[in-house]
């Protein structure tokens, strides 16, 4: 008996293995150098594009609104791919400059948001971003703009989606 078990946990776990192997994330297959043709033969054509100012471009592969990842490519003037990452993540928002940055460059360096709101009171439009931090926890990242569009403030909170107690609240 402990041997059939065994048996079934090691070809178990071997399974999940190969499942997992076949899992590579969008970043994983595209290379530097790669041109705009290959790069949508490998991950389909982009959701968004932004032209950056070097002259080149970002592609954007958003799982928003319900997923937690965008993939961003930068291409140079020429098309050919310059880095490749994951922008939706802790890291990469913390690079955002509070009182210099604008709507714009929010909307290049991440995407459209998968949820805008506005608050009177603070006189604060809100743009909103699922992520995985530490690729565990369920979070969302607010970017606060005034009414000329200049972003004057983060936030960070967990995802009430994910919290069973906090799921009516909002």
């Amino acid at each position: 008996m402990k041997k059939r078990f065994a048996f079934a946990l090691t070809h178990g776990a071997c399974a999940v293995a190969l499942a997992l192997a076949g899992c590579a994330q969008p970043e994983q297959r595209v290379q530097p150098g790669m041109d705009q043709q290959a790069i949508v033969a490998r991950l389909g054509p982009p959701k968004e594009t932004y032209d950056l100012p070097n002259g080149g471009k970002r592609l954007m592969w958003p799982t928003q609104p319900m997923g937690s990842t965008t993939t961003a490519v930068d291409l140079d003037a020429s098309g050919n791919t310059v880095s490749v990452r994951q922008v939706l993540q802790e890291n990469e928002f913390y690079r955002a400059e509070v009182n210099k940055w604008t709507r714009n460059d929010v909307m290049i360096a991440f995407g459209r948001p998968f949820e805008t709101a506005y608050f009177k009171r603070m006189d604060r439009e809100v743009w909103t971003y699922r992520y995985l931090e530490n690729n565990i926890d369920h979070m969302l990242f607010h970017f606060y703009f005034d009414a000329q569009g200049v972003l004057r403030q983060t936030q960070k909170q967990p995802d009430p989606k994910y919290d069973p107690s906090q799921r009516n609240v909002l």
